[in-house]
């Protein structure tokens, strides 16, 4: 029995460590969130294309090199590549080159190009950063949505405990003649539309566990839940803090301003390439190109049967002499294809030199280009001077909301207790007979509402000292709650 008994011990034990696992606290939520969120994937690929931009801006810079082969086989009248005689045949040919190329001056736009890639890629990262804090703003949403609701369910169902000894107390009452069973109806109604209330609740619970675990691509939904940290108002050091103060360190650290500022510095440096087109281009080339056939060839070789011929070459003008002299005497003789690497060695060439571009009229194409991105040069400008104005604006409204909502919960505080105080009231005097069901029931109701209040006024508050936090500089993993 007591080996039983300790292996249900640690079957329990293995059951209660593995529901603790499945519960999530905020901090892995928002973890979660940050490494597998499809929007944040898909900005990360932005930043893999930025990289690969900048690659091929860094290797504008080395030279080019290429190299090309050719096999083909002619049958007809065909030139011979390396006679360069037409003939009617059939014979297999190749060739083979090998270029290389550098560009040395191009109106600085390889260098522009460059800079531009950089820009480009920091933005991508701004950016980056920017889609990380949004989203673990929605999922500290998300998750004290959570809360709130699992707040309001637990004091539900509490209130409903008192309300279920009061249906007892009073049934006692009703049946002992000391109270009417009008009384007792009021109590039950009041019962029956506390667990309406509470049905209302649980189903809550569930929608926003549901929407949470959609947020962190959680297919479990049945097993799903969070850990009830059970967070208080604590004191913030940054809601103390100035308005001004917390706009300068927006503006220093937001995504915002920065994604702003580079693309007037992408649209600047997209000016200075656009300007290069003015500038004429100068190129080094080299190549190397050699061919191989195996067409046979016809020579001029000597006839050995009749080596040489007397020709008469002049006349002598005083004598009139003829003068005559010995020449070779040749036939043409077919020869076949020299060795493959003898026609590749002795066929080769090279050539080498400089090539200059000079742009004079190209339809006014460099021309609009440049116009275009010096409107775009301005209307980033603008666009800068607009993020700062909404970053100002949208961190004034969330001090003013913090602030607001500090006042809510305060002000919910202070409702709670006086209706705490007016419920108990009412209990006493409805234990011992000295007001009825209804009024006790609209002072049970009046204070439920103010709990409900309370919680929602309380994770609202958290929510914007978190949003006030971001704006701060504070990183999404480093959120303090």
């Amino acid at each position: 029995m007591k080996r039983i008994g300790i292996s249900i011990l640690l079957i329990c034990l293995a059951i209660s460590t593995q529901a603790q696992d499945k519960q999530w606290t905020l901090s892995a939520c928002v973890q979660h969130a940050l490494d597998n969120n499809i929007s944040i994937k898909q900005s990360e690929l932005d930043l893999k294309v930025t990289e690969a931009d900048k690659l091929s801006a860094t290797g504008n810079f080395l030279p080019s090199l290429n190299a090309s082969a050719s096999l083909s086989e002619n049958t007809g009248l065909s030139f011979n590549p390396v006679t360069n005689n037409a003939q009617t045949t059939t014979f297999l040919s190749a060739t083979g080159n090998v270029n290389v190329g550098y560009t040395l001056f191009d109106g600085l736009r390889n260098v522009r190009q460059l800079q531009r890639a950089k820009l480009s890629k920091l933005s991508a990262e701004y950016r980056l950063d920017k889609m990380k804090d949004d989203i673990a703003l929605f999922v500290a949403n998300a998750y004290l949505t959570v809360l709130n609701n699992k707040a309001n369910l637990a004091s539900a169902k509490s209130q409903n405990l008192v309300t279920i000894e009061q249906i007892e107390r009073t049934n006692a009452l009703v049946d002992a003649g000391t109270l009417p069973r009008g009384d007792l109806l009021e109590i039950e109604a009041t019962n029956a539309s506390e667990l309406q209330n509470i049905a209302i609740l649980e189903n809550a619970v569930t929608i926003s566990l549901i929407s949470l675990a959609q947020l962190l691509l959680i297919e479990d939904y049945q097993s799903f839940d969070i850990v009830d940290e059970g967070y208080d108002i604590v004191l913030n050091e940054i809601s103390e803090k100035p308005v001004s103060e917390i706009i300068t360190a927006a503006k220093e650290n937001r995504s915002e301003v920065k994604i702003a500022e580079q693309n007037v510095a992408i649209a600047e440096k997209d000016l200075q390439i656009a300007q290069g087109g003015f500038l004429p281009t100068l190129s080094a080339f080299f190549g190397y190109n050699t061919r191989y056939t195996n067409a046979t060839s016809f020579a001029q070789i000597p006839d050995p049967d009749n080596p040489t011929s007397i020709q008469p070459i002049g006349v002598v003008q005083e004598t009139g002499q003829t003068v005559v002299g010995e020449f070779p005497n040749t036939v043409a003789r077919e020869v076949g294809a020299l060795p493959f690497s003898e026609q590749i060695y002795l066929n080769d060439g090279i050539s080498y030199g400089l090539q200059l571009n000079i742009p004079i009229f190209n339809g006014f194409a460099v021309k609009s280009n440049v116009m275009r991105s010096k409107v775009n040069v301005e209307r980033t400008k603008y666009q800068l001077e607009q993020a700062k104005l909404d970053l100002e604006s949208n961190v004034y409204q969330a001090y003013v909301d913090a602030k607001g909502s500090l006042k809510a919960y305060e002000a919910a505080e202070k409702a709670l207790e006086s209706q705490e105080l007016a419920y108990q009231y009412a209990k006493d005097r409805y234990d011992v007979g000295l007001t009825n069901a209804f009024d006790f029931s609209q002072s049970k109701v009046r204070f439920d509402n103010a709990t409900i209040s309370l919680n929602q006024a309380k994770y609202d508050y958290i929510f914007k000292l978190k949003v006030l936090e971001l704006y701060f500089g504070i990183e999404p993993t480093d959120l303090k709650f």
